[in-house]
């Protein structure tokens, strides 16, 4: 069994073309925005495939792109060659992510801190925003809640597509709040691995490992790691978030620099 974000990177955007990511990007440039943060750098953690880094680059910042899987990042690294930008590209977990100085703002999208297995880890991951976030900077993120796993507890998820198809099954465990995902794809080769005219699909399969988390929990981690938290909404709505809700978007602002800078 592979790793997760292996083969499934290849053909990650074509899985995910349900996603608004331009309207997520109108979204966290207003708030951006409406905090006098209108350029400069900002860090998307967990980038992916660099859709939404291209974007927020696209929107005027200087962008620097986070994520563990090379394979993701050399997604990212295509698309970066076809538009000209100049994002740059690291390769770190989100657990210990480093950068060369303060950023205006961090950004993290489709849930990729769901990755995260523990408080410790989440907290620590918190303190690394504070840390790496100019006086007053902005972190918002999204994340799932209970609730999105719950509704795919023990669900089987299938898709298929011209040239690949996946089979999703999941198990989520309510005590621990682990959710335990069995990737099968089916990916189509090149005309040069077909014979007779016939396609011929490569299978491999990834295993991914995520954690829901309540709003309370959240929210108060995001204290202890010394960020205000401005609000918590129904994902990139004005809408308050509610026990409901499946996937939220928090909004949190460094405060302790800030403090010091008046003082």
């Amino acid at each position: 069994m592979e790793d997760q974000y292996q083969e499934f990177a290849s053909v990650y955007d074509l899985f995910m073309d349900n996603v608004d990511y331009e309207g997520w990007a109108e979204y966290l440039v207003g708030i951006l925005s409406q905090a006098g943060i209108r350029d400069g750098l900002i860090l998307d953690l967990g980038c992916g495939t660099g859709t939404m880094t291209e974007l927020l680059a696209q929107a005027g910042y200087d962008m620097i792109g986070v994520d563990s899987s090379a394979q993701m990042l050399s997604e990212a690294l295509s698309k970066r060659e076809r538009t000209g930008s100049s994002i740059l590209y690291l390769e770190q977990q989100m657990q210990d992510f480093e950068l060369y100085g303060t950023v205006r703002g961090i950004v993290s999208v489709c849930d990729s801190l769901n990755y995260i297995l523990s408080e410790a880890e989440l907290l620590h991951v918190f303190s690394l925003v504070d840390n790496y976030l100019d006086p007053g900077g902005f972190f918002i993120f999204d994340m799932n809640t209970p609730r999105a796993y719950e509704e795919i507890a023990d669900q089987t998820i299938a898709e298929n597509r011209d040239d690949s198809s996946f089979i999703w099954e999941n198990a989520y465990d309510s005590s621990t709040r682990i959710n335990e995902c069995l990737l099968t794809l089916f990916i189509r080769e090149k005309d040069e691995r077909c014979s007779a005219g016939k396609p011929f699909f490569t299978r491999t399969q990834e295993y991914h490992v995520q954690k829901a988390y309540e709003l309370e929990e959240v929210c108060r981690l995001l204290k202890e790691a010394r960020l205000q938290v401005l609000g918590v909404y129904d994902a990139y709505t004005d809408l308050p978030a509610t026990d409901s809700s499946k996937r939220v978007s928090y909004i949190a602002r460094e405060m302790t620099k800030s403090l010091q800078e008046k003082e």
